[in-house]
């Protein structure tokens, strides 16, 4: 059986991590990880403490948080969608300074970014 690594709990819901095959879990919002586990097999869990998350970035669809992803310092990146994904970002937001909790550009913003991009290398 996984061992958790928070010693208080402050948040939990169903969730679904979202990386290659989606798999469905509960995530665990604590004082001293983001853990997500795996609802058929609890051995199969993701534990990100604190410490090691670089940045958070949501993508927003229509004024809706529809998933997030955690980037870590050394362990790449984690997408994750849950029921409600507003309040886990809030309760995330307790344990995440405020400038590394990021909107992701959207798929117009990287369409403008390229365009803008491709016009300014063309000009002499």
């Amino acid at each position: 059986m996984a061992q958790s690594q928070n010693s208080t709990v402050e948040f939990t819901v169903k969730a679904t991590f979202l990386q290659g095959l989606a798999t469905y879990g509960d995530v665990m919002v604590g004082n001293r990880a983001f853990e997500f586990y795996n609802e058929r097999n609890p051995e199969d869990f993701i534990q990100i403490p604190w410490d090691e998350v670089d940045r958070i970035e949501a993508e927003v669809i229509r004024r809706k948080i529809v998933r997030f992803a955690i980037f870590t310092k050394k362990d790449g990146h984690f997408a994750f969608s849950t029921r409600d994904n507003g309040a886990t970002l809030r309760a995330v937001r307790a344990h995440v300074p405020e400038e590394r909790m990021l909107r992701s550009p959207s798929f117009f913003d990287v369409v403008k970014l390229g365009l803008r991009r491709i016009l300014h290398l063309g000009r002499p």
